[in-house]
């Protein structure tokens, strides 16, 4: 069984330093970003299994990075903030974060919320338990979100898979502009596309 893969955007040393030791040895595979553009990039191309961020980043807010990552993915997003205040945990919950953990917190306390969070995203993916649906030397796993051609793995954006998926799960069917738009980009798309 491969291990989480943990995306941590965080731009203090120190702290990414100390969440890639607690991460990594605890059998998690931990990449970094430093700002909040590289961690949207990073979350698109690595595909992590959750997301640990700050919100005070050098670029983006946190929170506009969250909104952006809801935009096309429903990884877990963990909060990691100085700020304790309420409001600014409601806005972060708001803004598509499944959880919020205030600085300073113990290695218990992280290593459980990520837990958590990992248990709660395998059962809705165990709840949407999919079939792989395979077309000549074609493969798409809509349960674990792979494409194999011919036995390899292909690497896609998470809007080509997104885009992907859709057209395997609806085989022989012709699917309309407005379908695949609400399907892959979301209901907004189609009330902007008019």
């Amino acid at each position: 069984m491969t291990s989480p893969r943990v995306l941590v955007v965080e731009d203090e040393p120190q702290m990414r330093r100390f969440l890639r030791t607690t991460l990594g040895g605890n059998g998690y595979s931990v990449l970094e970003a430093a700002s909040g553009e590289e961690g949207l990039n990073a979350a698109s191309s690595w595909n992590p299994d959750l997301v640990l961020l700050d919100l005070v980043l050098p670029d983006l807010d946190g929170l506009e990075v969250t909104r952006r990552l809801r935009g096309w993915s429903t990884t877990p997003v963990i909060v990691v903030s100085a700020r304790g205040d309420e409001g600014g945990k409601v806005r972060a919950l708001d803004a598509g974060a499944d959880d919020y953990l205030t600085k300073p917190f113990g290695t218990g306390e992280l290593l459980a919320r990520i837990r958590v969070a990992l248990r709660h995203s395998s059962r809705v993916a165990a709840d949407s338990l999919e079939p792989v649906v395979r077309a000549g030397a074609l493969e798409v796993d809509l349960g674990r979100r792979r494409v194999l051609l011919s036995g390899a793995e292909v690497r896609l954006t998470p809007l080509e898979y997104k885009l992907l998926a859709t057209l395997a799960r609806h085989p022989g069917r012709v699917l309309t502009h407005r379908v695949l738009l609400r399907e892959v980009w979301g209901p907004n798309a189609v009330e902007h596309s008019h």
